[in-house]
């Protein structure tokens, strides 16, 4: 019995890891990418007023296309589309983009994925010490939802939003 329900987690992660593969495009660019979105995030953050999100990871990391298929689900979109500029940072084996990391305290012996989050002028607010997402695969996308929602930042409140 525990082979097949170590089996039926196997298929689970790989048909998961499949269908964000599917969508064309592999989540994280190549490495050197990294510092010109950076650059681009910092940008478009300063002139929308949204934080950015920062995903350490790589194309060959199950958790980081479970995280990714959780950033994209419907009530998570709305959230991450509306508050955060997120930049995917691949750091190749463990060998890529490390400098990145350091700079914003993201140990990434811990396991990824890996996030931070910054304001809207880079300032780090929120750096994963303890590979809080790197099991992602057995977590649930409401732990990336309440993750996001925690980051986001501050909506004055009106008569017509919702959640003040």
């Amino acid at each position: 019995m525990k082979t097949i329900k170590i089996f039926a987690l196997a298929a689970l992660l790989a048909l998961s890891a499949g269908s964000a593969r599917s969508a064309g495009r592999d989540i994280y660019p190549d490495p050197s990418q990294a510092k010109a979105d950076l650059a681009a995030a910092l940008k478009t953050a300063a002139s929308a007023h949204k934080r950015i999100l920062l995903d350490f990871g790589g194309n060959w990391c199950p958790d980081c296309q479970v995280l990714d298929i959780y950033f994209h689900n419907p009530a998570n979109r709305r959230i991450l589309e509306a508050n955060y500029v997120l930049v995917h940072v691949n750091i190749g084996h463990m060998d890529a983009n490390l400098d990145i990391a350091a700079r914003y305290q993201v140990p990434l012996e811990k396991g990824v994925p890996a996030l931070a989050v910054l304001s809207e002028n880079g300032k780090l607010l929120y750096s994963q010490k303890s590979g809080e997402f790197e099991a992602m695969g057995r977590m649930e996308a409401s732990a990336v939802t309440s993750f996001l929602v925690q980051w986001r930042p501050e909506q004055p409140c009106s008569v017509v939003m919702v959640n003040c």
